[in-house]
């Protein structure tokens, strides 16, 4: 018989907790936790100005991969009572943490990213500039102007960036080449424009 109030290992409370501990799987939690970083992957994708220029991005993966890692450590969390064993809880939050630290890494260090995955990520994210400098309601003129010349350059380097992606895949730079370092941390002024 259930007893409403009172110790023991049949109280309604105990009971409820321990029904819904039964119902959450740690391997629904991964399968939930993967599934929604993936969603999450894609989702960075929606604000592209057109489709064509939706390209594989190393960096939204290492960042879909911080969001999945943190989101599975506050979803934890928030539900450790659901979760009996606590050794397979505090796995889950040392690994969600390596995981969080190992992609912020990538995606800070920009370790794994090359001429062609450079090109890839960078076409979306001026993607992202054409849409919101052609759409916004921009009221004044030397915004208009400034907006104007953001979709100018980023349609002008969008074309530049395919044409040496498909000129790379045909063409790699040697095995062994040195990387290329930025005038800024060669302490140099700024090119000049073309």
């Amino acid at each position: 018989m259930l007893r409403l109030h009172g110790p023991g290992p049949m109280t309604a409370p105990r009971q409820l907790v321990q029904r819904a501990g039964e119902q959450m799987s740690y391997a629904r939690f991964g399968a939930m936790i993967v599934v929604s970083t993936v969603v999450m992957f894609g989702l960075m994708y929606l604000n592209t100005y057109e489709i064509e220029h939706v390209l594989f991005s190393q960096t939204r993966m290492w960042m879909a991969l911080i969001m999945g890692a943190a989101m599975s450590a506050i979803m934890l969390v928030f539900m450790w009572g659901m979760y009996a064993k606590a050794t397979a809880n505090v796995a889950i939050l040392l690994v969600s943490a390596v995981v969080f630290c190992s992609a912020l890494w990538l995606v800070r260090s920009q370790q794994t990213v090359g001429d062609v995955s450079y090109m890839q990520a960078m076409i979306p994210h001026h993607s992202i500039a054409i849409m919101t400098s052609e759409r916004a309601h921009i009221k004044d003129p030397r915004v208009r102007k400034l907006a104007d010349g953001i979709i100018r350059a980023q349609v002008k380097e969008i074309g530049e960036m395919n044409a040496l992606i498909a000129d790379l895949k045909q063409n790699p730079p040697p095995a062994g080449s040195p990387d290329i370092l930025s005038y800024r941390k060669l302490g140099e002024p700024p090119p000049k424009p073309e």
